[in-house]
């Protein structure tokens, strides 16, 4: 049995260049996962042109190849999060990564579908165990005062990625500067590029002290913080604040089974359950839809010229990111309940209402993609906060697995139906069917964010500790109280 404060000292510590390492070695991989869902929906056409090197369809693009990178996500999710909480959370950010940037590279090389949509699988396996293994590291090193806005900006940092795809699609897709077998190639090649780059920082980035000190190695977890309170220290010239708390008591436990993980999560948390998996089956249905599919409502509804959607699609990417960006405070200022529900109801509503406007045939390209910005600017603070809550509100040794669960369970129903339908739909040409598509999205939106008004849980300025108790800690009288439901 140990006795540890490391939480506490964590927790306290003024923000620093050590914590924007941690920011920028790990939540970089959103720009990554960004560019590469937005590339391959806006050059889908370019894809099924004659003489792009490779025999494909722009459905097969938009709907298969969307739905097997997707199914990807989720594998990696639960394979990588499952190693994440019995490895470490370092280890496997570092393999991760790996794994997207050997798949992306051998994505240009593609010359058929099969292998097209192979490629796709693998990037999507490497990018759903980023989402485990960086969420829960970047939530275990992050003070408890300024978590909510801090992983919100980073989950929505998807956006920043999303534009430079948007803005990089519309010169790689011109004839006149790239062959039409070249251009779509060199877009992967970007990837792999500023994959490289973040590869060199997150080097640099520590073991989490949590995962460390639960695992028998209390000895690294002292010296992780010591250093950081040190560099923190010497940054802002002046002492720390004083630790509050009582120590925490805590036993090594070897790895823990599925069955295990299981029956706390639905046993312990069953309410905490039913929130994690309404928040994100919403917001994974409505984005995974949006990405692969606004270049087709584009081209299909308002004759926009295939080399000009990534201009439109970059008008929503920033509204997207300027959401979390803007109103990440409020998440641990006003609450996290306030916050969530309104966040989600919100862009539901104006999502009903951008239906209601498309159908009347109100809308041009310009007011179409500014009524989409206004609801992605609130539905991606929603979106991010998901990642957010079901990090927060489970017990450490299974939060990375908990993230992998949550993210592959929703992306599954709203992330691989999501693209099949919304395409199967907008493809028609029916303006009533991509109304319907609008509609399915925003009430899925909607009946999140009332789950989460009634049942959401209150996590801001929180420790994890006390939000959900580790489950090796110990009964010394020095323990977190255990939270149900």
């Amino acid at each position: 049995m140990v006795e540890t404060d490391v939480p506490a000292r964590l927790d306290r510590l003024p923000w620093s260049r050590w914590h924007w390492r941690i920011v920028i070695g790990l939540g970089t991989v959103w720009i990554l996962d960004g560019l590469e869902v937005t590339i391959v929906g806006n050059m889908a056409a370019r894809l099924a042109e004659h003489g792009s090197g490779i025999s494909i369809s722009t459905t097969q693009v938009t709907t298969v190849a969307a739905a097997v990178y997707v199914a990807g996500a989720c594998s990696g999710a639960l394979f990588f999060g499952w190693l994440t909480d019995r490895l470490g959370r370092r280890k496997l950010f570092m393999l991760t990564l790996a794994v997207y940037l050997a798949a992306t590279a051998v994505t240009a090389l593609s010359g058929t579908a099969w292998f097209f949509f192979l490629c796709r699988f693998f990037t999507g396996f490497g990018i759903g165990g980023e989402y485990a293994a960086i969420n829960s590291a970047i939530d275990e090193l992050i003070p408890a005062r300024v978590r909510g806005r801090i992983d919100l900006i980073i989950n929505g940092s998807f956006w920043i990625g999303a534009a430079l795809g948007a803005f990089g699609s519309i010169a790689l897709l011109d004839t006149a500067l790239f062959a039409t077998d070249v251009g779509w190639r060199l877009a992967f090649g970007t990837g792999v590029v500023l994959g490289l780059v973040i590869l060199l920082v997150r080097r640099h980035v520590p073991e989490s002290p949590r995962w460390l000190f639960t695992h028998g190695r209390a000895a690294e977890a002292e010296a992780v913080v010591a250093e950081a309170e040190r560099i923190v220290a010497r940054e802002a010239g002046r002492t720390l604040p004083p630790v509050t708390g009582k120590p925490m008591a805590v036993r090594e436990r070897g790895p823990l089974g599925f069955v295990t993980i299981a029956r706390t999560v639905v046993g312990r948390y069953p309410r905490r359950t039913v929130l994690g998996l309404a928040l994100f089956i919403g917001q994974a249905f409505l984005y995974n839809s949006v990405t692969f599919g606004y270049a087709v409502i584009l081209t299909t509804y308002f004759d926009v010229p295939e080399g000009d959607t990534g201009y439109y699609f970059a008008v929503i990417a920033v509204g997207n990111f300027l959401g979390p960006l803007l109103l990440g405070h409020l998440f641990d200022s006003v609450g996290r309940k306030p916050m969530i529900a309104g966040t989600y109801i919100g862009s539901g509503l104006l999502l009903f209402g951008t239906a209601v406007l498309f159908q009347r045939g109100s809308l041009s390209a310009v007011t179409m993609t500014a009524c989409w910005t206004a609801v992605l600017f609130l539905a991606s603070a929603g979106a991010s906060s998901a990642y957010l809550t079901v990090s927060e509100i489970f017990p450490l040794e299974t939060r990375a697995l908990c993230i992998a669960f949550f993210y592959a369970v929703g992306t599954a129903v709203g992330g691989i139906s999501g693209p099949l339908l919304f395409n199967g739909l907008v493809s028609s040409g029916e303006v009533s069917d991509t109304t319907l598509a609008f509609c399915i999205g925003a009430a899925l939106m909607t009946v999140a964010g009332l789950v989460e008004a009634a049942i959401g849980v209150r996590a801001e300025r929180r420790s994890l500790e006390s939000l959900a108790s580790p489950l090796s800690a110990v009964t010394t009288g020095t323990e977190p109280a255990r939270t149900a439901g």
